[in-house]
């Protein structure tokens, strides 16, 4: 069986990945919930006050913050740094 080794400090992702995941995963995760919500109440007052245009562009915000706040909870809970370090440590 082949094992894998790996330097200290690598973690097999680009060096982009490694700081996006770095600094989102000191986000709260309840902050893209509430940031969707937002855009969710701004899309109904845009509508309300007759800029449906806009009212529609701000609404389709609130899947891309639901989605950037499953990502953040993902790498969390099971991201590439805790089965790097599992890696490391065997």
């Amino acid at each position: 069986m082949e094992t894998f080794q790996t330097e200290k400090n690598s973690t097999g992702e680009g060096p982009v990945a490694e700081a996006i995941e770095r600094r989102t995963a000191k986000l709260p995760s309840d902050l893209f919930l509430w940031t969707a919500l937002g855009s969710i109440a701004g899309s109904l007052v845009l509508a309300l006050t007759g800029k449906q245009k806009l009212a529609n562009f701000v609404g389709q915000w609130a899947p891309t913050f639901l989605i950037l706040g499953l990502y953040n909870k993902i790498v969390k809970v099971a991201g590439h740094d805790r089965a790097d370090s599992r890696r490391l440590d065997a």
